[in-house]
């Protein structure tokens, strides 16, 4: 996004919002000042009409008072022209306007005397005067001057002197109102020159109503010029208050700006799709939501990624302080390990397949670890390291992994099931082919758990480059040989020492008895100086009595194995329906206990 003051993203141009913003306001202002001057001049035009007519009232009383005098003049010289022509010359002062008239009309209409501002204009447009029916006389224009054209011609100035005043509206309105003892007022007359307001007043002696006008037009041209001249000073002010205002709000919206720059810098630097605006207002406001609003969702997203491939404290604690640091410490955890069985058998079988039926087993396993509040330490191949107790409490954490470890158990048990059953499905309408076969064995998915628990490192560990999650100390190691345990003594899951103890005293702080333990053996791995005691965890809740009593029969067995009773040993061992029962017996054989025997078996394997 170049630094100019349209910018474009994608298609779509982006127009800064501090122009929208004064393009609606210069708008609006304009809209409201014409609007308030036209309404202003139209409610002031009456006024104004009013105030010519005061005017011409006070015009028109001179030429009343002139009308009387030259009246009682008429009386001694007898000479009505020199009378008449002298009314008019005092009705012709004080025009103002190019097309003010003044002139006298009787109840029939017929003119007294005619004067106008313009006369050769008036002359040749006015149609309300027309011939007499005598046809008598020459109207001289009142003893005038002579008018000359551009050529120095005379302008011919011949008129009837008897005319009439044929506005018939007009002259039915003021003859009705000289009936009803109305002797002065308003009067509006038509033309082909146009419309004409003024004033009248019915003089007695003369018998006549002397009337004195303007041209509407000539008002409301006058209206229409002060209109435009407002108009430009309002145009003159909108502009300088619209650069004024421009830079103000450039100032003002600078921010809005430089963020939203940034955002499409960081868009493009980080190839991330342009923001979609055709269907939005294309300012920098609508781009800076619409980028806010795709950022979020792209953050949500990358939330949810990053959940995918780090634990769920990792994230909450990156999501609370707004980092990762390179760091741990010396935590009690309890770690659970599992692995699956026979799987270098079941990659040959089923070559890249061996992903997807992956997917599907750690879909399960996983759900079952973070439902017993676990976090996923590692997936490593067919082996899968759950933590618990990572959060700020950590109660009943080998609890919880004991409920996961058996969780694990049933789900993998079930997708079992549910290959045995689509393999009855087939075998009703056919055999299984040996390639079939192979693949039926390869999906009967089973696994081993180990759980151990204790002081551990957990922490970041790496680089600022790239770093990860673990958990390190020996009682991780010992989790995964307790799972490889699962393998000798052919139990589903076997726990430590330590993860027995805080299960019952969870169990008995919750005042449920769901686990019940039986010792397995006492080994020592490879490495250690040490034996370690392994149980079997049996849930009671999904087992039956049969089950106890001869988990029972073993572990008394297991006791005159330690003891060096090696013949009571077999004979206990001979009578229970445990699998482990198997590893005793071929270490036993018919032999005795050898001296200086410990009960602690060495393992020589890892």
């Amino acid at each position: 996004m170049k630094n100019t003051l349209f910018q474009t993203v994608g298609k779509t141009r982006i127009i800064p919002i501090s122009l929208k913003i004064l393009t609606i306001f210069v708008s609006l202002l304009l809209l409201s000042n014409f609007a308030t001057n036209f309404i202003n001049l139209k409610l002031s035009q009456r006024h104004i009409i009013n105030l010519n007519n005061t005017v011409m009232v006070s015009l028109l009383k001179d030429v009343y008072i002139a009308a009387g005098n030259q009246s009682q003049i008429l009386a001694f010289s007898g000479d009505k022209k020199e009378a008449v022509s002298s009314i008019a010359r005092t009705a012709k002062k004080g025009f103002s306007l190019p097309n003010s008239l003044a002139f006298a009309f009787d109840s029939d209409g017929n003119i007294l005397f005619f004067v106008c501002a313009n006369e050769t204009s008036f002359y040749n447009n006015f149609d309300f005067l027309k011939n007499g029916n005598d046809g008598s006389g020459e109207f001289d224009f009142l003893g005038e001057e002579k008018k000359i054209d551009k050529n120095g011609k005379e302008i011919e100035r011949v008129h009837p002197f008897e005319t009439k005043f044929t506005d018939e509206i007009a002259l039915e309105s003021v003859v009705s109102a000289l009936n009803d003892g109305v002797l002065d007022g308003s009067l509006s007359f038509s033309c082909k020159n146009g419309q004409y307001f003024g004033v009248y007043k019915y003089q007695s002696d003369w018998s006549c109503f002397f009337v004195r006008a303007e041209k509407r037009t000539d008002t409301l041209r006058s209206n229409a010029i002060l209109f435009g001249q407002i108009s430009i000073v309002i145009l003159l002010m909108i502009v300088v208050f619209l650069v004024a205002g421009l830079f103000m709000l450039k100032k003002i919206l600078l921010n809005i700006k430089r963020i939203t720059e940034s955002l499409y810098e960081m868009q493009r630097g980080q190839k991330l799709d342009l923001i979609d605006l055709s269907t939005s207002p294309n300012d920098d406001v609508s781009y800076l939501a619409c980028s806010f609003n795709s950022l979020s969702g792209t953050i949500n997203n990358l939330l949810g990624i990053f959940q995918k491939f780090a634990s769920k404290d990792v994230v909450a604690r990156a999501y609370e302080e707004r980092q990762i640091r390179l760091e741990g410490n010396q935590r009690n955890l309890t770690m659970l390990f599992s692995d699956i069985k026979s799987f270098t058998y079941r990659t040959e079988t089923l070559g890249n397949d061996i992903i997807d039926l992956l997917n599907v087993h750690y879909d399960r396993v996983i759900h079952a670890v973070h439902e017993s509040d676990g976090v996923i330490g590692s997936i490593i191949g067919d082996a899968i390291l759950a933590i618990f107790g990572t959060a700020e409490e950590g109660k009943h954490k080998s609890l919880f992994a004991l409920e996961s470890a058996w969780n694990i158990t049933r789900v993998t048990a079930e997708l079992r099931e549910r290959m045995k059953a689509r393999r009855r499905e087939i075998e009703k309408t056919r055999v299984l082919s040996e390639a079939e076969e192979r693949v039926y064995k390869a999906v009967l998915i089973d696994v081993g758990v180990g759980i151990d628990g204790g002081n551990v490192f957990y922490g970041n560990i790496g680089s600022d480059e790239h770093m990860t999650n673990t958990v390190i100390g020996d009682n991780v190691n010992s989790a995964s040989r307790l799972e490889g345990l699962t393998r000798i003594y052919q139990l589903p899951v076997i726990v430590s020492e330590y993860v027995r103890d805080e299960v019952l005293q969870s169990q008995k702080e919750l005042g449920a008895e769901k686990f019940v333990f039986f010792e397995i053996d006492t080994v020592q791995v490879k490495g250690k100086t040490e034996g370690k005691r392994i149980f079997f965890p049996l849930d009671s809740q999904h087992t039956t009595q049969n089950d106890i009593e001869n988990f029972s029969i073993y572990e008394n067995a297991l006791f005159d194995y330690y003891k060096g009773n090696w013949n009571e040993s077999r004979e206990r061992f001979s009578k229970c329906e445990v699998p482990a029962k198997t590893v005793f017996l071929e270490r036993m054989g018919n032999k005795n206990a050898p001296d200086g025997w410990s009960g602690i078996w060495t393992m020589q394997t890892k």
